[in-house]
């Protein structure tokens, strides 16, 4: 069948954006007083925990500390990154905006299918490809869209409503294991670009796992031959 549309992650899959995330919480923590401090390695593992609320509900009951206000620190921390993101020289990883600009390009539709909030997708796009970029987008489905998140596939569902498409019509884009359940759940193919976060992560299923996403613009001898049989030939 042919391709149709594309549909991508955000955070660690369009950009490297965890660390900016990592010191919004600190900072929030800080802010209220909570003794908290979330290292790399502490917040590795947090992530497999989708959703920022659900991370400050996790750690607060695995530390046995009451009477923490999820919503209400998630709500602080989201300005704080924000703000980061506005002041910060953060960059696409490797090939994104030539991915996006080749889709757009041979008609292909774009989706977009995360279990961040709709703040923080606006605020990448706004400090990268600009919101015209995400104005072309036939679908933003975010956090605030689902009851469930990855790696319940609720996210994916919405955004294939949204393009009118089957599961086969689209390549979903991911950077971890809770993603890519999500989207093989309704039996996306799926492309995986490992983040810092989620090297270690346990991707098996996935149709094709990359470096770089250039490699799907630029093939290089050997590396992305398993993914150009779900693209058009007219692509690279």
């Amino acid at each position: 069948m042919p391709l149709k549309a594309l549909i991508f992650d955000v955070d660690g899959t369009l950009a490297e954006t965890e660390e900016l995330h990592r010191m919004a919480f600190n900072r929030v923590f800080a802010d209220a007083g909570i003794s908290w401090f979330w290292s790399r390695t502490v917040y590795g593992r947090l992530l497999k925990v989708t959703g920022g609320r659900e991370r400050i509900l996790a750690y607060a009951a695995e530390t046995g500390t009451p009477g923490i206000d999820a919503a209400a620190l998630h709500k602080a921390k989201t300005g704080y990154y924000r703000h980061a993101m506005a002041d910060s020289a953060i960059a696409l990883r490797d090939g994104v905006e030539r991915l996006i600009g080749r889709a757009l390009e041979l008609g292909l539709a774009l989706g977009i299918a995360t279990t961040t909030s709709r703040s923080n997708v606006d605020s990448l796009f706004q400090a990268t490809l600009g919101m015209d970029t995400l104005d072309r987008f036939h679908s933003v489905r975010t956090a605030e869209d689902v009851s469930i998140k990855k790696p319940d596939p609720e996210v994916y569902r919405l955004v294939l409503e949204d393009l009118g498409l089957n599961a086969a019509d689209a390549i979903a884009f991911e950077d971890s294991a809770n993603g890519l359940k999500a989207a093989k759940a309704l039996g996306i193919r799926t492309v995986i670009t490992p983040g810092i976060y989620t090297a270690e992560d346990d991707f098996a299923g996935a149709d094709c796992i990359l470096e770089s996403l250039d490699h799907l613009v630029t093939p290089q001898a050997g590396t992305a031959h398993c993914c150009l049989d779900m693209l058009p030939t007219d692509f690279h």
